[in-house]
């Protein structure tokens, strides 16, 4: 039965990542180059950049988390065309594989099964507690942009997504209302407390760039999540039963 779920979570994630790197291609990485290109223009030579933290929500090349040198002496990066185009598909669809590996994960843990009727569902929650609730504390960034200390973030991220995560798992399967209270404030916890502030200093990418980017990353991971869900679903609904009885 195993071997069921790990061959589903193969299938949908991979297929979902394809999708995502598409839409990287496209819509994504148009605006990463624009935004490097104010950032070769406003910094000095040799400057490093500590971009944000890689971050589960947000493949690395959509802008959510990435070290950004300004070295090019040193190790090898893809060159702008297909070897970036390829680089990043790969990076999706192997990142696809382990959220819907995750996914697949946490519905054997719970026993909540997954089905061509929720599956879309699951995708949605993921959605929520991996990339939403985090970019409201952090949103995705572009190389040039100012950003707090690479540490903090990544501890507020983690954070963010394991209580976003539980808020959403009480919600689905409790009914009693102090426990929906409970997950509101784990919810809102680390909203509450706050995300690390980047230091006072200018941009050097324009407002509107980032915005435009902020909202296309963000639309691009609930899409990946969504598919994730979505083929997901319908590859273990044959096997539910089977997979849930053992």
């Amino acid at each position: 039965m195993i071997g069921r779920v790990i061959l589903a979570v193969l299938l949908s994630g991979i297929a979902a990542g394809l999708v995502m790197g598409v839409i990287q291609h496209v819509r994504l990485t148009p605006l990463i180059l624009e935004a490097e290109a104010f950032e070769r223009a406003g910094s000095p030579a040799g400057h490093s950049h500590d971009a944000a933290a890689p971050q589960p929500g947000q493949p690395d090349g959509d802008g959510q988390g990435h070290d950004h040198e300004h070295d090019h002496g040193e190790g090898w990066t893809p060159e702008t065309g297909w070897q970036r185009t390829l680089a990043t598909t790969v990076t999706a669809a192997m990142t696809g594989a382990g959220f819907a590996a995750i996914l697949a994960g946490l519905s054997l843990l719970a026993g909540l099964r997954i089905t061509r009727r929720n599956g879309i569902i699951w995708g949605l929650c993921g959605f929520l507690a991996v990339t939403l609730a985090p970019a409201a504390g952090l949103p995705p960034e572009l190389p040039g942009m100012a950003a707090a200390d690479l540490f903090s973030r990544q501890v507020w991220w983690a954070g963010a997504v394991a209580a976003t995560a539980a808020g959403i798992y009480l919600i689905a399967t409790q009914k009693r209302v102090f426990v929906m209270v409970l997950a509101a404030l784990l919810i809102l916890a680390p909203h509450i407390v706050g995300a690390p502030v980047a230091p006072h200093g200018e941009n050097l990418i324009p407002a509107e760039l980032i915005a435009r980017f902020v909202a296309s990353s963000i639309a691009a991971n609930a899409v990946l999540w969504s598919v994730i869900g979505l083929l997901l679903g319908l590859v273990l609904d044959h096997t539910a039963k089977d997979i849930y009885a053992t």
